[in-house]
């Protein structure tokens, strides 16, 4: 039986999950700088009602509360699924969301150590299809973010005083994919200030912003560059085989698949979920690099130009076979 991966780094949960809470600190100030408040109200609501089911949960199962909920595992859970849907949210799809991650996610299989998939990405995946227009409301962070009282009324799912339904839009995984075949893309980029320098304004912020957590989380050894980094190279070295000198058949830079959407909170806070990925040493390796060659191809020829939620749970579906076949033989086994 494989041990636990909290046993081999020295950690609890608990202090595994404060860890991974902290080093989302800087990703969260860029989203809230570049989207608003939005994110924020997001934060403590979703986070809320993560405690309160999993404390309910809990009582009716049976269990301590006081232990479950200090383990911390609800709230990374929350705060994961809060940093991934727009700052205009309403109140409602915050509340589907974080019940389809803990009660569909975790809970159903038996809680923290059974889940087969990650929480999060459940439940992110979840509202993306079944609600995809209020899931693409992201605010261009060209144009200044909403005040305080304005993403209130966006939570309330009022529409406010000013007009913000004119500055959302897609992402640039979205405005590139729409423009394949049509300009070189260095032509692309200089369309418009939203395409940013090399990946996309605000985003590439974001994205360095996880990235530094993740080298945080590497620091204080909760994770190791076993699934990081493979993720992180395959998605790279098919993007540099597809970027095809930037021409007008290009698939994108390497560059702006690192530093758009989710790739870096993918790579670091989300594919590393010590539960639903792989375990042994070179399963890890397999499981990262089979993440990253699906994110590529869902982004390129697939309907979800971020696809880091379905590949990560595809990612977690394979877990158990990659784990399987890559597990270390006991001493003078023979192969049948």
């Amino acid at each position: 039986m494989l041990s636990s991966p909290h046993q081999h780094q020295g950690h609890s949960t608990t202090q595994l999950m404060q860890q991974v809470l902290l080093a989302t600190v800087p990703g969260i100030v860029v989203l809230w700088y570049f989207f608003g408040w939005g994110i924020l109200i997001n934060l403590l609501w979703i986070s809320s009602l993560g405690l309160l089911l999993e404390g309910l949960t809990q009582i009716l199962r049976g269990r301590s509360m006081i232990d479950a909920l200090s383990d911390y595992s609800a709230l990374v859970t929350a705060v994961l699924l809060a940093v991934s849907i727009p700052s205009t949210a309403p109140w409602w799809l915050g509340l589907i969301g974080i019940s389809a991650a803990i009660l569909l996610g975790k809970q159903v299989y038996g809680g923290l150590g059974y889940n087969p998939f990650n929480p999060a990405m459940v439940g992110y995946v979840v509202l993306l299809i079944s609600f995809p227009v209020q899931m693409t409301r992201w605010l261009s962070p060209l144009v200044p973010s909403p005040s305080f009282n304005d993403s209130i009324l966006m939570f309330a799912d009022i529409e406010p005083i000013v007009g913000y339904d004119a500055y959302t839009g897609a992402t640039i995984l979205d405005a590139y994919r729409e423009h394949q075949g049509g300009q070189l893309f260095t032509e692309f980029l200089s369309q418009s200030p939203l395409h940013g320098t090399w990946a996309s304004y605000g985003w590439e912020w974001v994205n360095l912003a996880f990235l530094l957590g993740g080298l945080y989380l590497f620091y204080k050894k909760i994770i190791t560059w076993h699934i990081s980094l493979p993720l992180l190279a395959s998605l790279s070295f098919l993007a540099l085989i597809f970027h095809d000198g930037g021409s007008s058949a290009s698939l994108g830079s390497p560059l702006l698949h690192l530093f758009s959407g989710a790739t870096m909170l993918g790579a670091f806070f989300i594919a590393t979920d010590p539960v639903s990925a792989s375990t042994t040493t070179r399963g890890k390796v397999i499981y990262g690099l089979l993440i990253g060659v699906l994110i590529f191809c869902i982004r390129v020829w697939g309907n979800y130009p971020d696809a880091v939620a379905f590949s990560v749970l595809l990612g977690n579906f394979c877990s158990p076979l990659i784990d399987n076949l890559t597990k270390s033989k006991v001493f003078g086994e023979r192969n049948v």
